[in-house]
């Protein structure tokens, strides 16, 4: 099972590999630097290499890079929209240089441009991007709250759908959750990954971010619980683990360090709930 977290970069890119291995985790996600702000990921040579190798002896693998939060695929403002594209293509250029096969993104809000040109938007940003070999772009599934896109599995399908650029998708459960898809039990849980199926296609289905919600269904609010101890619950998450059309898809935690539990303890729950 590939399971792991998303893990520090301080002190240099190489260290993940070591903070990825004390939490347990045999794959994962970093940021290349802060999310908050606009920043180029600035790789140093002898870190890069130490990543790579690190990785290559020690981690099954795959890694993702997070884009900033500050991205906004779908805004009508032009000035943002080149920031955007431009913080991305040096995201996709890192991931290139680290050999991680996945940069992950929210599609952002239309801020009143509208859903369906907010989507355009997006496709058409994503498809300005000079893509290395062997790198994805991964569009993430949203809690959905104000005039942020990606809540709706459609959403999703509609800029795989326009946009030129061969994409994939991951999807975070404490938001489609919060979105308004179910995950609490077996069956809401089956329900959610037939939708799935049936509107993008679980071949599309690229990395889950494996997290309970503190929040209930439909509410739109994104805070992500320790596994098992949210609105999710024991069920749900069990079933996520054990669901026979997911066992080939990485599971990267973003769960909260709090109540004297963190990233070790909750891949631990994973690897509990794996075969019960």
């Amino acid at each position: 099972m590939k399971v792991g977290a998303h893990v520090s970069v301080a002190g240099g890119v190489d260290n993940a590999v070591d903070n990825q291995l004390s939490v347990g985790g045999n794959c994962g996600q970093i940021f290349t630097h802060s999310p908050q702000v606009w920043q180029d990921p600035n790789l140093d040579t002898d870190e890069v290499s130490a990543f790579r190798e690190g990785t290559a002896e020690n981690l099954a693998g795959p890694w993702v890079i997070h884009s900033s939060y500050l991205v906004n695929l779908c805004t009508p403002k032009d000035g943002l929209r080149a920031k955007s594209i431009d913080a991305m293509q040096k995201e996709v250029d890192a991931a290139g240089d680290l050999g991680i096969k996945y940069v992950n993104v929210h599609l952002g809000a239309h801020t009143g441009a509208g859903v369906d040109q907010g989507l355009h938007n997006a496709a058409s940003a994503i498809d300005e991007l000079e893509i290395p070999d062997k790198v994805t772009i991964l569009v993430e599934s949203d809690a959905g709250s104000g005039t942020k896109l990606g809540g709706e599995f459609a959403h999703l399908a509609t800029v795989i759908d326009r946009t030129e650029t061969d994409i994939e998708v991951c999807l975070d459960t404490a938001h489609a959750f919060a979105a308004g898809y179910d995950l609490s039990d077996t069956a809401a849980v089956d329900q959610t990954f037939t939708a799935f199926d049936d509107e993008i296609g679980l071949d599309m289905l690229s990395c889950i971010h494996l997290n309970d919600s503190k929040h209930a269904c439909g509410t739109n609010k994104d805070e992500h619980a320790h596994l098992g101890e949210g609105e999710i619950g024991e069920d749900g998450i069990r079933r996520i683990v054990n669901h026979p059309d997911l066992q080939n898809v990485p599971l990267v935690l973003e769960t909260p360090n709090e109540d004297n539990k963190g990233f070790e303890w909750n891949i631990q729950r994973v690897q509990e709930f794996q075969g019960t």
